[in-house]
């Protein structure tokens, strides 16, 4: 498995290539105002089903989707009620979910087979990039236990033929976003050590 790591503060593709590692099905690692998770095309049942995997993630425990603001609802929730966006506007971006019915277009696989989606937009500038460049929303599923505070690191985990690619974006972290922890850090070596691993036993299942 080749590890690449993408600075997205001196790389000015950094958020294309990342994007186009979502719209191909890849996996992605996204930082929030608070975590940082694995994520994919919440709109692609075989994205969302290796978010699963590589979690260990029961199935029928929904995942929430990620949009880079409110404007987006309507594409992938009925019946959008105007406190929703009241809502949007007073707490997003940031750590809010709002539960509404979902269209179609998102499958049930990504709601845990459930006619509602929980839909967020991510207080983090990358991420927000990141989903808008993509076009799709992206489904984050937290990685609870590696908590990063003086980093935030995208890990890009895609599957390429019988192997998987696998790539890091880092990037310094918002200090506004860590003020206040008191959780460890973990150095990026460790993180790529940690994540290769998790990916190469997920291969072999």
């Amino acid at each position: 498995m080749n590890t690449i790591v993408f600075h997205p503060e001196s790389d000015p593709n950094a958020v294309r290539d990342a994007a186009a590692i979502l719209r191909r099905g890849g996996l992605l690692g996204i930082p929030t105002e608070t975590v940082y998770g694995l994520g994919a095309d919440a709109l692609n049942e075989d994205a969302v089903s290796r978010i699963f995997l590589a979690k260990g993630r029961p199935q029928d425990n929904p995942l929430i989707i990620h949009v880079p603001d409110a404007s987006w609802l309507e594409r992938y929730c009925r019946d959008v009620p105007p406190a929703a966006y009241r809502l949007a506007e007073r707490f997003w971006p940031g750590p809010l979910t709002m539960i509404l019915p979902r269209r179609d277009i998102v499958p049930l696989q990504t709601t845990g087979g459930l006619e509602t989606v929980g839909v967020r937009c991510p207080n983090h500038p990358v991420t927000l990039a990141i989903i808008r460049e993509a076009g799709v929303p992206s489904e984050l599923s937290n990685s609870a236990g590696t908590y990063v505070c003086n980093h935030l690191l995208y890990c890009v985990l895609h599957h390429a033929g019988p192997g998987v690619r696998a790539g890091f974006i880092h990037v310094p972290c918002i200090p506004e976003q860590t003020a206040g922890t008191d959780r460890p850090s973990l150095p990026l070596a460790q993180l790529v050590a940690a994540l290769e691993a998790a990916v190469a036993a997920c291969c072999k299942g």
